[in-house]
C-alpha cells in the first residue's frame, strides 16, 4: 500500500478523537485522525508524524494523519487502510490458494464482517481486520480503548464456524519487530474473553508486524499470538536463558533418553532430588533398559527401590515396561499420547518424557511448577484441584517455545525447586522472572498458593515384635495387595500391646521367650495413613524349630542384601543392625 502527497510534521495538541493540532512548515494546521483509539502513547508533544494532503479541495481539514516515528520504529496509525493492505495481501496470493471471490463489507447476522472469501473449490472464509497500534516494550495490544463493536463481531464470526465456515480474526499490527500479541485485557476485558471464546470454537486468530515507511506499509511477518496470561509467555524468553546457565548438574540430566527420564521422574515424585541421586544409579546399573526392568523380579524390584517408598510406583513401571515390549517392541513410544497411555504414567510424567526426551512441546505440571504459575499470575485458585492442574497445564502449553520445551519445562520445575521455594519466602531478589510476577508486585508472594489441607491421616497403632535367637531373626512377607504389599516386614500385631500380651503372643505360636526387651514407640507417616508403634525385642531358642506361623528366619546380613523392607521399620531393624535403603551403603 502506497500513499501520496506524504508531508512532515510535529505533534501540539488533539482536543478530541477526530483532530489535532500539527506544526507543519511553522504554522499550525488541525489535522484529520484517521485512528479514533486513544494513541496516548503515540501523540506526545513534539512527536514526529507524517501527514497525507487531500486531494479534495472542498474538505474541511487539508490533511490526514497517517504515521508517526515513536524511537526508532515507524507506526501507521491509518485504521482506514489495514483492510486494504490485508485484501491486496490476498490477491497477492499470499494467504489462500485458488481464490474464487473476494468481497469487502460482508453482511453475516448482524455484523458486516470485513472480507469475504471464496477460495479451493468450495471453501468459505469470514475475515475481521484490526488493526494494532499499541506497544510496549515489544507486546502489543489490542484495543487500546473499549469496543462493544469488536466483541459482538467475534460472538457472529464464532456462530459463522458453527455454520461450517471458515472465520478469522486478522490482527494488523501496524509496525515492525515486535515480539508478541495479545488482547488488551486491562483496557477491555470483555473483548479478551471473547476472543479466548472464539478461538475455543475454531475462530482462527492471525497477528502479522508490518514493514511502514513514511508513505507505505505492508504485511510482513507473522508474530506470535498469545490469548491468555502473557506472564507466562515473557516468562519463557527470561527464564531458557536462566535455566541454562543455573541448572544443577543432576544424573538424569545426561545422556538424557526416554527411560532414563521416566526413572528419574517416578523417582523424583514425593522424594528429594538429593536422595533419589544414589538409588538412581543402582537402579540404571541394575535394570538399564526397558528390556531389564520388563523382565526383573519382583524382589529385586522392591529391593533396588527400598527406601523411597510408595512401591507401587516401581510395580506399575514394570507393568510399563512390558506394555512396551509388547506394544512397541521394545522401543519407547515417541508420542505424548502414547506415553500418557503407559500404565502408572499421569500427565506431568508424559510432559515431563515428552519434553525432555523427544522435544514434544507439552506441559509438565508438578508441585513446582502449580506454585511458580501461581505466584506468577497471583492466583487465588486451589492448586490442589484437579481442575486448576488442568488450566495451568492448558495455559502453560500455548506458551511453550516450540524450539526448547525441555529447557522451558525443566526451568520452571528448577525455578520452583531453588528459587521460588515453598514453606518460606521466596528468593524473589535473583528471580529472574520477579519482574512480571504479578504476586511481587502486589505484596502477596508468601501467602501464595493456595493449598487446601488434605484430610487428617487415619492413625493405625501396631506393636513391633522382634524374635530373635543367636543367628537368626524373624520376618514375614506382607500380602500381595493393599499397603506396601509384597514386601517383608517384622512380625506384629495390631494395637498397642503390653508386654504380658506380647509374651502371651509368642507362647500360642509356640514361642517361648527367654528375654523380653521393650524398645519404645516409633512412627511413620504415609500418605493417608500413620502407624504409631511400640516395639519388643523377644529372645527365643531354635526359632525355626518350634515357630507354628509362617515367617523366614534369615541372617540380618541376608535381610539386608536379599529381602525388602520398608523404611517404616527402620526404628527398629537398628536393634538387630539391619541397614535400610539409602542407610546400608553408608559407613
Amino acid at each position: 500500500m502506497k500513499y501520496e502527497r506524504i508531508r512532515k510534521g510535529r505533534f501540539i495538541k488533539r482536543p478530541n478523537r477526530f483532530i489535532a493540532h500539527v506544526e507543519i512548515d511553522g504554522k499550525e494546521e488541525i489535522v484529520h485522525v484517521k485512528n479514533t483509539g486513544r494513541c496516548a502513547e503515540l501523540l506526545v508533544p513534539g512527536a514526529v508524524l507524517y501527514l497525507q494532503e487531500s486531494d479534495n479541495p472542498d474538505r474541511k481539514t487539508k490533511w490526514d494523519l497517517i504515521g508517526v516515528e515513536k524511537g526508532d520504529r515507524m507506526v501507521n496509525m491509518d485504521s482506514q487502510v489495514t483492510n486494504q493492505v490485508v485484501k491486496e495481501w490476498i490477491e497477492e496470493g499470499k494467504w489462500f490458494p485458488e481464490v474464487t471471490l473476494l468481497r469487502p463489507e460482508t453482511t453475516y447476522g448482524n455484523s458486516r464482517f470485513d472480507l469475504y472469501v471464496e477460495y479451493g473449490g468450495e471453501r468459505r472464509a469470514f475475515i475481521e481486520v484490526k488493526g494494532v497500534t499499541l506497544e510496549e516494550e515489544g507486546a502489543v495490544r489490542f484495543p487500546d480503548a473499549p469496543s462493544e463493536r469488536a466483541v459482538k463481531h467475534l460472538e457472529e464470526l464464532g456462530k459463522a464456524v458453527e455454520e461450517g465456515y471458515e472465520a478469522y480474526v486478522f490482527f494488523v499490527i501496524q509496525m515492525e519487530g515486535v515480539r508478541y500479541f495479545t488482547p488488551n485485557r486491562r483496557t477491555h476485558a470483555a473483548f479478551a474473553d471473547a476472543l479466548v471464546a472464539a478461538a475455543n470454537l475454531g475462530v482462527k486468530v492471525l497477528a502479522y508486524d508490518c514493514k511502514v515507511g513514511a508513505d507505505s506499509i505492508e504485511i510482513k511477518e507473522e508474530v506470535p499470538v498469545v490469548l491468555q496470561n502473557p506472564e507466562l509467555y515473557e516468562a519463557a524468553e527470561a527464564l531458557v536463558p536462566w535455566f541454562r546457565e543455573n541448572k544443577r548438574d543432576l544424573p538424569w540430566r545426561k545422556h538424557v533418553s526416554a527411560y532414563r527420564v521416566w526413572v528419574s521422574e517416578i523417582m523424583l515424585q514425593q522424594t528429594r532430588v538429593e536422595a533419589v541421586k544414589p538409588f538412581y544409579q543402582r537402579f540404571m546399573e541394575a535394570l538399564p533398559t526397558v528390556q531389564d526392568l520388563a523382565g526383573a523380579e519382583e524382589d529385586l524390584l522392591l529391593k533396588l527401590w527400598e527406601g523411597l517408598g510408595y512401591y507401587n510406583r516401581v510395580r506399575n513401571m514394570q507393568k510399563a515396561a512390558q506394555q512396551i515390549m509388547v506394544d512397541y517392541e521394545g522401543e519407547f513410544p515417541g508420542t505424548y499420547e502414547e506415553i500418557r497411555s503407559l500404565s502408572g504414567i499421569g500427565s506431568y510424567t508424559a510432559g515431563a518424557i515428552s519434553s525432555f526426551a523427544f522435544g514434544i512441546p507439552k506441559p509438565a505440571v508438578d508441585g513446582n511448577v502449580l506454585r511458580v504459575v501461581s505466584r506468577l499470575l497471583a492466583s487465588e485458585e486451589d492448586i490442589m484441584k484437579v481442575s486448576v492442574r488442568g488450566k495451568i497445564e492448558n495455559a502453560l502449553e500455548q506458551v511453550i517455545p516450540k524450539e526448547c520445551p525441555s529447557d522451558f519445562n525443566q526451568g520452571l520445575i528448577e525455578l520452583g525447586a531453588i528459587v521460588c521455594v515453598p514453606n518460606g519466602e521466596p528468593k524473589c531478589d535473583i528471580c529472574p522472572l520477579s519482574g512480571f510476577c504479578r504476586a511481587k508486585e502486589l505484596g502477596i508472594q508468601n501467602r501464595l498458593p493456595v493449598k487446601k489441607k488434605a484430610k487428617e491421616r487415619r492413625v493405625e497403632e501396631k506393636t513391633i515384635l522382634i524374635f530373635q535367637d543367636g543367628e537368626t531373626v524373624a520376618i514375614k512377607k506382607r500380602p500381595n495387595k493393599g499397603l506396601l504389599a509384597g514386601m517383608y516386614e517384622f512380625p506384629n500385631l495390631e494395637g498397642k500391646r503390653s508386654m504380658e500380651e506380647v509374651v502371651s503372643f509368642s507362647k500360642s505360636i509356640g514361642l517361648t521367650p527367654l528375654r523380653v526387651r521393650e524398645l519404645g514407640e516409633a512412627k511413620h507417616i504415609f500418605s493417608h495413613v500413620e502407624w504409631h508403634m511400640n516395639g519388643y525385642a523377644l529372645r527365643v531358642d531354635e526359632l525355626e524349630k518350634h515357630c507354628t506361623e509362617e515367617m523366614i528366619f534369615a541372617h540380618p546380613e541376608e535381610i539386608q542384601k536379599t529381602y525388602s523392607m520398608p523404611a517404616a521399620f527402620e526404628a527398629y531393624t537398628r536393634y538387630v543392625d539391619i541397614r535400610l535403603g539409602q542407610e546400608k551403603y553408608r559407613n
